[in-house]
């Protein structure tokens, strides 16, 4: 199982991150959000980064010009499209930067079907994208919610690799190890508070999915 923590602000906190062995750290660059960053808060934060840790530029609905600009600025390995942004959008936004790509898809768990979120994942995966990352919807944000969906929409035949966020913590994460998914994307349950990482929530976290590694 691969685990990824986003949503960082503060330099130490992935100094600790890369000592835990992460295997990604994400930066948002949605200002909207409270975990945003600036290109040279960025530039800083990746000065803790080791080689081999990938960095995920989280994104929403960004402009070609700016995505342009923020790929030659921060050196980050892969774009999180976390928006309304079409499989076609994607695509040519992540061919224009050379980078490799993985899509957000807010699950409703009221509305959503195991064959309607098998579909948006096969569409994302005809145009190219790396892995699919499956978030709880909420109508008033585009992430961070701290809220979980209904797992059991999860498919077990996905077209990509899935990627599972929201409402994840070190205490329910024993729950996500037999589901068909490579990856964990946490934020909020790691925290002191929004974009402030809390170091002992980090290492259970941590603790909780890489047993083997960590007895």
């Amino acid at each position: 199982m691969q685990v990824k923590f986003c949503g960082f602000t503060q330099l130490a906190d992935i100094e600790i991150a890369a000592q835990l062995d992460v295997d990604a750290v994400g930066l948002v660059f949605f200002p909207p959000s409270p975990r945003a960053v600036t290109i040279a808060q960025a530039q800083n934060l990746l000065t803790a980064v080791p080689a081999f840790t990938s960095v995920v530029a989280l994104v929403v609905n960004m402009e070609q010009n700016e995505l342009l600009n923020l790929a030659d600025k921060v050196a980050f390995d892969i774009i999180q499209f976390h928006g309304d942004e079409t499989p076609e959008q994607c695509q040519q936004l992540a061919n224009s930067t050379h980078k490799r790509w993985i899509k957000a898809l807010r699950i409703n768990s009221e509305q959503d079907t195991l064959a309607s979120v098998k579909a948006k994942i096969d569409s994302f995966a005809k145009a190219g994208a790396s892995s699919i990352l499956l978030d709880a919807y909420n109508p008033q944000k585009y992430g961070g919610t701290g809220d979980q969906f209904d797992w059991d929409l999860i498919p077990k035949d996905s077209a990509l690799p899935i990627i599972l966020a929201g409402g994840l913590d070190a205490d329910n994460v024993a729950a996500t190890l037999d589901l068909p998914i490579y990856a964990l994307d946490v934020s909020g349950g790691i925290e002191l508070a929004k974009g402030k990482k809390d170091k002992d929530k980090m290492r259970g976290f941590m603790k909780a999915v890489k047993r083997d590694r960590w007895q």
